[in-house]
């Protein structure tokens, strides 16, 4: 049975740049190796010294040293480097320190050099520099310390494949864990039929950036105790939980035991997974690859389309040349999920249009990044905005907008959402970056989705719904966003604006089965505070309501001065006596 697993999300930015002081560590790490090497010639110690020279200015992690150079190096690591440091480097960040750190690490010679660098390593990863606390280095050694907990097997659970898998990742969304193995019914992709297992665990996550494709979503990693001792590893043959897997005709597979396929087949099978033939056979053979591909690149840095975009939200560089807004809002999925929107606005007239053919085209590459306090990568999104319009059309569309939209699944908890916008034919970057508070929604607590203003509202075919831009179940909602000097949603009078909510937790009536509700819709001009509009209605005049409620309501504008205005929705649950009142701005010129 899939048991869920509890997680706290914080929010952080991703790190990098190693910068550390480079004149001092190249020098130092140069003349160490110089001594170290004694056999090296007259003319290779001039050139050491000055290439030493040469990275007085520049990064020690990126230098380059000779052979003789990093061997000497790491030779007198090990014989000068107390315990503590090896530790530290063998033990506690094994996991998550880079190639190039580590190496970076050997190359140091004293131990002032080395504790520089401890401090150095953990800041760069330290979602918020400015704190005296470093919630990633609280959180790397919790997950050290529950590993060890539950993991250890004969060594300590951090060395175990699960514990590495949890502290590089974190806590997985779902364990399927069999701690006793026994009676298995195999789901068809492996084969079918019924056999006895090893104990094993799947853990589920839902989202890995470091893989590709359409194997970011939805990983499942399989662990495996053939010993039957705690010892579990990793694997990447479903197979090998078979407990029945060498013994002659028992723990037969679907086809196996109708007598369409020999069990000795398995063992004949070229590929990695002794699964047996079964009808999705050749769907499986073809995910070999996939799998290896998997288990090779949960240990590496995942690959980025906008490689430019991803290091300017890696660096925390803030740059403002091409100036864009962002919009998010929160819509319950489930009681653990949450549908965030996120809507992106570029003004035509920030974007750099080149012309063919009488053919006007601005492009806009987009990369976004949502992360956790610990560094893990929750989501990103990354896609390319193409603007066309009539070359005669460009200038007088200047204050008109482009919009993008993503709506991202999360779970309740603490992000940093990252973006980066870049006009690509003007060549010029922008970036934003917000921490993201997803909320919880309680089943027994009157809540609302937010209060959408939008420019369109409109019904989708059932074909399109719960897919396509901007829609949201079976409504098409495009949110009219502010503007950069601080003004709401804009809308002029010959225009009508719309208000979308979602309404959750409502009580149901014991006698009648049903909710009852009063809806009040207020507008307020805000510059006189004087009440514009005023509507009611109950749930018993929407028809068949259930605890969740859409509000769909569209107002024209022609009745109302230029100002700004701000929409109430007063929402009064008769049964639980519990009431809500989410509010939204809103400027009539």
């Amino acid at each position: 049975m899939w048991c869920q697993i509890g997680k706290r999300f914080f929010v952080m930015s991703l790190t990098a740049g190693l910068v550390l002081g480079g004149s001092a560590l190249a020098q130092n790490a140069t003349d160490s190796a110089s001594k170290a090497d004694q056999k090296t010639s007259a003319d290779q110690n001039t050139s050491n010294t000055k290439a030493g020279a040469a990275s007085q200015n520049t990064d020690p992690l990126k230098r380059d040293l000779t052979p003789a150079q990093k061997k000497a190096a790491q030779k007198a690591f090990k014989h000068e480097v107390g315990e503590s440091y090896k530790k530290w480097l063998d033990e506690d960040v094994r996991w998550i320190i880079t190639d190039q750190e580590r190496d970076a690490f050997k190359s140091l010679s004293n131990d002032e050099e080395r504790d520089k660098f401890i401090e150095q390593f953990w800041q760069r990863r330290n979602p918020n520099p400015d704190s005296e606390e470093n919630a990633y280095k609280e959180e790397h050694y919790r997950r050290i310390a529950y590993a060890n907990e539950h993991f250890a097997s004969g060594i300590p659970g951090w060395r175990t494949d699960r514990g590495r898998v949890y502290i590089m990742y974190g806590p997985p969304d779902e364990i399927d864990s069999h701690p006793s193995g026994g009676t298995y019914e195999r789901p068809i992709d492996e084969g079918g039929g019924e056999t006895s297992t090893f104990p094993f665990e799947d853990w589920r996550y839902r989202y890995l950036d470091n893989l590709p494709g359409t194997q970011k979503q939805e990983v499942i990693i399989e662990f495996v105790d053939t010993c039957m001792c705690n010892d579990y590893h990793m694997t990447m043959d479903r197979g090998e939980k078979d407990a029945l897997l060498n013994v002659p005709g028992a723990g037969l597979t679907m086809y196996e035991s109708m007598g369409l396929a020999n069990k000795a087949d398995r063992f004949n099978n070229p590929g990695m997974e002794r699964l047996g033939v079964g009808p999705d056979a050749t769907a499986l053979q073809s995910k070999q690859f996939d799998r290896l591909t998997q288990f090779a690149m949960l240990q590496r840095a995942p690959d980025i389309k906008f490689k430019d975009l991803d290091e300017i939200v890696s660096h925390k560089i803030s740059v403002n040349l091409m100036p864009f807004e962002v919009q998010t809002d929160f819509i319950k999925v489930t009681s653990d999920t949450v549908l965030v929107p996120v809507t992106i606005q570029m003004k035509n007239k920030d974007i750099t249009f080149t012309t063919k053919e009488g053919v006007s085209r601005g492009t806009v590459n987009i990369f976004g990044r949502v992360t956790t306090i610990t560094d893990k990568i929750v989501q990103t999104f990354e896609d390319t905005v193409n603007a066309d319009m009539p070359s005669e059309l460009v200038g007088k569309a200047g204050e008109s907008a482009q919009l993008y939209w993503k709506a991202l699944p999360l779970k309740p908890g603490l992000y940093r959402l990252d973006v980066v916008v870049k006009d690509v034919n003007g060549d010029r970057v922008g970036t934003w970056s917000k921490s993201l508070r997803v909320p919880y929604y309680d089943d027994d607590k009157l809540a609302s989705s937010s209060l959408i203003v939008a420019d369109q509202m409109e019904k989708v075919p059932t074909i399109h719904v719960g897919a396509g831009n901007f829609v949201i179940g079976g409504t098409k909602v495009r949110p009219r966003m502010g503007t950069p000097d601080g003004k709401p949603a804009v809308f002029k009078r010959d225009q009508k604006a719309n208000f979308w909510m979602q309404v959750y937790g409502l009580s149901v009536d014991q006698q009648s089965k049903k909710p009852s509700a009063n809806i009040e819709y207020n507008i307020v001009n805000m510059t006189s505070n004087k009440p514009v509009v005023h509507l009611t209605e109950n749930t018993a005049e929407l028809g068949n309501v259930g605890e969740q409620l859409t509000l769909e309501k569209s107002l024209p504008l022609a009745s109302l001065e230029p100002g700004q205005y701000q929409i109430t929705i007063k929402v009064n649950d008769n049964v639980s006596k519990q009431e809500i009142a989410p509010t939204a701005k809103f400027t009539v010129e």
